[in-house]
């Protein structure tokens, strides 16, 4: 079976290698597993945290290839996207492009197999513009990341980052929304983090999105083609109580008209889970992903098992959404 893995992690060491050489913070710490532990601005210590595997892309594509099937990627950052808005904006912009060219890098050792996505300094739009626009244009990359937060404080809803919402819109380019465990932390403290990955990256997605829904930007850039991680949060859940709150935000259109517009992944642990995604969403919105290598792709695809997804339905889940919604070229083009 033909399979796009749209929710997939691949870090440069040389771009974590940066973060701990810095003094201050936010730095990246060597770890007793291979990898490193993000600790944002302030000292800020969240659960952001890799080991070797997330290093090694040709190993990943190797566990990729012993699942049977003919598996391609699309690398994004994850949680770590936060970090190139949290460095000063000189030095955000050179650690994005560090990462971009890595980035295209990968793209360039397996053409039609890796696709991979941009980082931007959002502290600073005009430096997150341009270094969107040499991402697309000289290193042919597909999509851009955005974080649940801009820094320490800043908000993606922010006034100022509507240029940069309209420049992503007139490039037809995905974004990829993922947590970044950098809000809430007081709340979610302790329980060795069990509380930021269960929930608090939930609730950082919806939060994030509800923002870009409420704020207008939404509206004003219908065009945007907004990717939610983990089956969109607690979005799906609570869609009804968000309409609920339309003329209170001032809106034209009830919220679900705005969510029901943007995609989504199916990372979830569960069966169930994934199955009302595809529901709410509609299975033309939903793209198979399996948030690895945090999570064991051989259960995602036993999950998606237990729904009974008719033929063509897979078809779309697994290979075609991928391919229309993220505006994938084949290997020819993409070398090109």
């Amino acid at each position: 079976m033909k399979i796009i893995d749209s929710h997939f992690h691949w870090w440069p060491r040389s771009v974590l290698e940066h973060l701990h050489k810095r003094h201050g913070f936010p730095r990246a710490d060597p770890n007793e597993r291979g990898g490193y532990t993000y600790k944002g601005a302030g000292g800020r210590s969240g659960t952001v945290a890799s080991w070797a595997e997330w290093f090694d892309l040709d190993r990943q594509l190797e566990a990729m290839d012993a699942l049977g099937h003919d598996i391609s990627v699309v690398l994004s950052i994850g949680p770590l996207s936060i970090a190139f808005s949290e460095l000063p904006v000189e030095e955000g912009r050179d650690l994005a492009m560090m990462w971009n060219e890595e980035m295209a890098g990968a793209q360039r050792r397996y053409p039609g197999r890796v696709w991979a996505s941009a980082a931007v300094p959002l502290s600073d739009t005009g430096a997150a513009l341009d270094v969107l626009d040499h991402a697309v244009s000289k290193l042919g990359l597909m999509g851009v990341n955005l974080p649940g937060s801009v820094g320490r404080e800043g908000r993606i809803d922010d006034e100022r980052l509507e240029p940069f919402y309209k420049r992503v819109e007139e490039l037809g380019l995905p974004i990829f929304l993922h947590p970044t465990d950098a809000v809430f932390a007081d709340l979610l403290e302790g329980y060795n983090g069990a509380l930021h990955l269960s929930l608090g990256r939930v609730v950082e997605v919806s939060v994030a999105a509800s923002r870009l829904v409420l704020s207008g930007i939404m509206e004003r850039y219908p065009g945007l083609k907004l990717v939610l991680s983990h089956t969109g949060g607690a979005l799906p859940y609570q869609s009804g109580r968000m309409d609920k709150n339309t003329k209170t935000a001032g809106l034209p259109r009830p919220v679900s008209t705005y969510l029901k517009r943007m995609y989504t992944d199916t990372v979830s642990p569960h069966s169930a889970g994934m199955k009302f995604a595809i529901e709410y969403y509609g299975i033309d919105n939903v793209m198979y992903g399996t948030d690895y290598p945090c999570w064991d792709p051989a259960t995602a695809l036993r999950l998606l098992d237990e729904i009974g997804l008719s033929s063509e339905d897979r078809e779309k889940l697994f290979h075609e959404n991928a391919i229309r919604i993220l505006g994938l070229k084949d290997a020819a083009a993409q070398a090109a």
